[in-house]
């Protein structure tokens, strides 16, 4: 019974002082003098957010001894203590005042290909018109970090430093976001604004081009019948009655006279180029890291090839599926792709391109050395009737050769120079 009076006291009292504030703050001049008390004391709030752990450490040790020094009357402790309060309080002012910065944040080119120049520049102008004081750039590269000193600027002016990014490898690589730093030389306090987003660079796999006279394995596959039956198509085939339901655009006029009943035309479906590039990223497939590179490179080649000539492209790796409707986005989701891991591999993206997609007319495989022949025999056996079939293998310490496996055609290169001239070796 008195927890509940206590618990209705308790929620009284808070009410009452919410009103009284509420209705101090209608008195003229108490909003502003609540205001100006309020004001110090979230700067203050603020500002002990910026400090270290070296800085706490010195002001801790600083109170500790300047109270000993007190307490037992000790000068050096005392002197200690107040000269670490004082270094305390100087770096908190070194954070002190505003920074009124614009910045902004510039790529040269938000795509290069591995090993092309890649620039980004940092502009940081005063928007205020008096000088402001010296600070320090930071932004992150990718798992690096760039500094550079920021100098004093007098009103209106600005500062330019310019950077290059490392693009030896294929990556997607994070720029950013721009902070400006100001503390102390000690590092005690540290007070950091962030002013830009990031900015993504991806860094593409290198690439080659295919001459479709050296890829034979790319030739256009239009206009092949196959024995698929179909309403509308370009290759007649037969007359068969008329079906409610057909198109009444294929009715054959002049054999319904003669028979006097309604006579359709029958097509023979032709085949339209369908190619599915298939990539490995599982890490076992591969006897290293430059193998996994060499091969992503050459599916990105072949995939740029087919988007070339306009034929019906899928590329899928062993772990996912890659949107594929354009040069850029071919690129990019190959940019991002990482070493995997698990019981997946050519064999199962064998089993994934004969269950989604039925209409293909050329499977490639692109795989590392430590892919066996007998895998590849396996994953060929998988594909469906009719769908031709040829493996890119990557081997850095194996000549470039053609070789026959089961029903799939070997393409082995150790280089991603060697693809156009081996594929068109395996056409002669």
């Amino acid at each position: 019974m008195s927890s509940s009076v206590g618990e209705t006291t308790g929620r009284t009292t808070g009410s009452s002082r919410t009103t009284l504030t509420q209705r101090l703050s209608t008195i003229p001049g108490v909003q502003g003098a609540l205001d100006r008390t309020r004001a110090p004391r979230e700067v203050a709030l603020r500002a002990l957010r910026w400090v270290g752990a070296i800085g706490w450490v010195v002001l801790a040790a600083g109170l500790l001894t300047w109270y000993l020094g007190s307490r037992f009357v000790w000068l050096e402790l005392l002197v200690a203590g107040v000269a670490l309060v004082t270094v305390f309080v100087t770096a908190l002012v070194f954070t002190l005042g505003r920074q009124p910065y614009a910045v902004e944040l510039r790529l040269s080119d938000r795509r290069v290909v591995v090993g092309e120049r890649a620039m980004a520049g940092v502009v940081v102008r005063n928007t205020s018109h008096h000088h402001v004081l010296p600070a320090r750039i930071e932004m992150p590269v990718g798992a690096a970090q760039v500094e550079f000193a920021l100098p004093g600027l007098a009103g209106g002016a600005e500062h330019e430093e310019l950077f290059a990014i490392p693009t030896a490898r294929r990556a997607v690589i994070d720029v950013g976001p721009v902070r400006s730093v100001r503390g102390d030389p000690l590092g005690l306090v540290r007070r950091a604004m962030t002013w830009t987003d990031v900015h993504e660079l991806y860094v593409h796999p290198r690439t080659v081009r295919l001459a479709s006279t050296a890829a034979g394995f790319l030739h256009d596959l239009e206009g092949e019948t196959t024995r698929e039956i179909t309403p509308s198509d370009l290759a007649f085939h037969a007359l068969r009655e008329y079906r409610p339901g057909d198109d009444r655009r294929h009715i054959h006029w002049r054999s319904t006279a003669r028979t006097g009943t309604l006579m359709v035309r029958q097509f023979e479906e032709t085949r339209r180029s369908h190619i599915v590039v298939g990539l490995s990223r599982n890490g076992s497939d591969y006897y290293d890291e430059d193998e996994l590179e060499v091969a992503i490179s050459a599916a990105g080649s072949l995939g740029l090839q087919a988007l070339e000539e306009e034929k019906d492209l899928t590329v899928l790796t062993s772990h996912e599926s890659l949107p594929a409707l354009s040069r850029r986005q071919l690129l990019d989701g190959l940019t991002r792709l990482e070493s995997g891991s698990g019981a997946v591999g050519v064999i199962s993206m064998a089993h994934t391109i004969a269950r989604e997609v039925e209409r293909a007319s050329l499977a490639i495989l692109v795989c590392g050395s430590t892919v066996t022949p007998h895998d590849l025999r396996a994953a060929g056996a998988v594909l469906p009737v009719g769908v031709r079939a040829l493996a890119v293998r990557v081997d850095g310490d194996a000549a470039a050769g053609v070789s026959t496996v089961g029903v799939v055609t070997v393409v082995t290169v150790a280089r991603l120079e060697e693809l156009a001239r081996t594929l068109r070796k395996a056409m002669r």
